[in-house]
C-alpha cells in the first residue's frame, strides 16, 4: 500500500524542502495551507504552485480567521512587521498559530490514513517561536497520541520534522539536492502581490543570509 503525508505547506523555503522530503522518502503527499488572515497572499500563491509542481496527490486550503484575534504583525493591521533585529519573541509570532495548523493536519491524516504529518519547522533559525522547538513537538505527538482513535489503535500518524536541527543554509543545500527551485517559494513577511520579497524584515534577512554563508546564488525575487 501507498504510505501517506500530510505536509503543511505555507509556501515558504522550509514547506518546500519538507515537500521535497516527504517524496524523497516516498510518501504520497497531502499538501495543507491555511488561509489563515495573513496580510498578504503571496505564501499561498506560491504554495499553490509548489503543489502542482510537486504534483501533490491532492491540495487544500483552509479558511481559518486567526486576523480576528489579531496579536501578531503578519495579521493585525495595527502591528507593524519590524524591520530591524529584535530580542525574545518578535511581533511576527502569530498566537497558536502551530497547534492549529497541526491540529487541522492531525484530522485530516486520520481521515485519509496518513502515517506522517511533515512540518517545517526549526529551532536553529527560528526566529524565537515557543512552536518551533523540539520539546513543543514531542508534547504535540503526545497529545496526538491520546486524542485520537488512530493513535489509541497505536496507528496514529507521526509528526516529522526533519529540518528542526538544521540550520537554513543546511536546509537549503539539502533542498537543492532534491531539485528544489527556491525562486518559486515566497519567505518575506510582506512579500507583494507578485510575491517579491521586501529584504528588509527579519525572514528576508535569515534567508538571504544563508545563500551567502552557504556561497550559493540568491533566487529570490526582491521588490526592484
Amino acid at each position: 500500500m501507498t504510505k501517506k503525508a500530510i505536509v503543511l505547506l505555507s509556501g515558504g523555503l522550509d514547506s518546500a524542502t519538507c515537500m521535497a522530503i516527504a517524496q524523497e522518502q516516498g510518501y504520497e503527499v497531502y499538501a495543507l495551507s491555511f488561509q489563515y488572515g495573513q496580510k498578504h497572499s503571496a505564501e499561498l500563491q506560491a504554495a499553490k504552485n509548489l503543489a502542482a509542481h510537486f504534483k501533490a496527490h491532492e491540495h487544500r486550503i483552509i479558511p481559518l480567521d486567526l486576523g480576528g484575534f489579531g496579536g501578531s504583525a503578519l495579521t493585525d493591521d495595527s502591528i507593524e512587521v519590524p524591520m530591524e533585529e529584535t530580542t525574545g519573541i518578535p511581533a511576527t509570532y502569530v498566537p497558536a498559530r502551530n497547534t492549529v495548523f497541526l491540529s487541522i493536519a492531525l484530522a485530516w491524516a486520520e481521515v485519509v490514513e496518513a502515517e506522517a504529518i511533515f512540518a517545517g519547522v526549526n529551532a536553529v533559525d527560528y526566529s524565537g517561536y515557543p512552536d518551533c522547538r523540539p520539546e513543543y513537538i514531542d508534547a504535540f505527538q503526545q497529545m496526538a497520541d491520546l486524542a485520537t482513535k488512530a493513535g489509541i489503535e497505536g496507528k496514529g500518524p507521526q509528526i516529522q520534522v526533519p529540518l528542526i536541527h538544521k540550520t537554513k543554509t543546511e536546509i537549503i543545500e539539502w533542498g537543492q539536492s532534491l531539485g528544489v527551485d527556491y525562486s518559486k517559494t515566497v519567505s518575506c513577511y510582506q512579500a507583494n502581490l507578485d510575491g517579491e520579497a521586501c529584504g528588509e524584515c527579519d525572514s528576508c534577512r535569515i534567508r538571504a543570509a544563508a545563500f551567502i554563508d552557504g556561497g550559493m546564488a540568491d533566487p529570490t525575487r526582491y521588490v526592484a
